[in-house]
């Protein structure tokens, strides 16, 4: 994908161009909202927040644009906004403060946000996830089966769609790093990503966060489950850090690491002992008892 950062940084009009029309795309094709959205953190990560916005600007015209042809003008500049508000953002932390874990708490803090936001909006958010999941129910399912399982699913809803909207964020801003140290930096993304690390109060304050959840009850645990869900995000990325900063001191490394993330790609629930591990990292510093024995 070097030939399309390439041509990102040629100007800000190839740039607005890439971002939108991959937007325009994404409608279609979900997954390509990432690779828009790391365009955008491209720039603004070797250009500043200025240039940034000037994209984001033309960007956001040319995608209402595009809407225009679909009849949904409305629709497409808000797509448009909310998926690269956040990265222009975080993109922004990240060039001034130079610390990608700080860039990666920032956009967590920003879904905490939006989770909290979302349940002043509508404190009965459970239950308008219930009319969701029950209008997306297969017709050859009977609800009252599904009735259980639906009704516990609601009340976490929230938090795994930030947590994937965080998610996704995330990866946009790592593969904008990976472009840019491609470019300017060569191996620059590699040695900040091995060492990925948050701080100690920040653990924490998660460690507080899922206590929270487990010991209340009503609306104050549930909005703190699904809080814990985002934070969940946060170290299965410092985990995955971790490891394969460990990893990569063994012998046929290569091979190790592609078989980590092929099993962590295989059996998602590895990621909680993974988190654990980001947790733990916070004060034992694994990865210099590890590699150092």
């Amino acid at each position: 994908m070097g030939f399309l950062a390439t041509y990102i940084m040629r100007g800000r009009w190839q740039a607005a161009t890439a971002v939108s029309v991959l937007a325009f795309f994404s409608l279609f094709m979900p997954p390509i909202s990432i690779v828009s959205s790391a365009a955008l953190a491209l720039v603004t990560l070797r250009l500043g927040a200025y240039e940034g916005l000037t994209v984001f600007g033309i960007s956001l015209t040319g995608m209402t644009a595009l809407g225009a042809m679909l009849g949904s003008v409305s629709f497409t500049a808000l797509y448009g906004l909310v998926l690269w508000l956040p990265i222009w953002i975080v993109a922004i932390l990240l060039r001034t403060g130079r610390k990608l874990a700080l860039a990666i708490e920032s956009a967590v803090v920003l879904g905490g946000l939006s989770i909290i936001g979302f349940y002043l909006y509508n404190p009965q958010a459970a239950q308008m996830w219930q009319d969701i999941l029950k209008q997306m129910a297969p017709a050859n399912v009977s609800l009252d089966m599904m009735q259980p399982s639906v009704e516990s699913v609601a009340h976490y809803m929230t938090g795994i769609v930030v947590a994937g909207t965080v998610f996704g964020w995330i990866f946009a801003l790592f593969l904008a790093r990976w472009w840019q140290a491609a470019l300017y930096n060569p191996g620059g993304f590699r040695a900040e990503y091995l060492d990925l690390a948050t701080s100690p109060r920040m653990a924490l304050g998660s460690i507080g966060l899922v206590a929270l959840a487990a010991m209340s009850s009503g609306m104050v645990a549930e909005v703190a489950s699904n809080l814990s869900i985002l934070v969940f995000v946060l170290y299965a990325f410092v985990g995955t850090a971790v490891a394969h900063h460990i990893l990569s001191a063994l012998k046929q490394s290569r091979y190790v690491i592609f078989g980590f993330y092929l099993t962590l790609f295989l059996i998602p629930h590895l990621l909680i002992p993974v988190a654990l591990v980001g947790v733990c990292d916070a004060w034992w510093k694994l990865r210099d008892k590890f590699v150092a024995k």
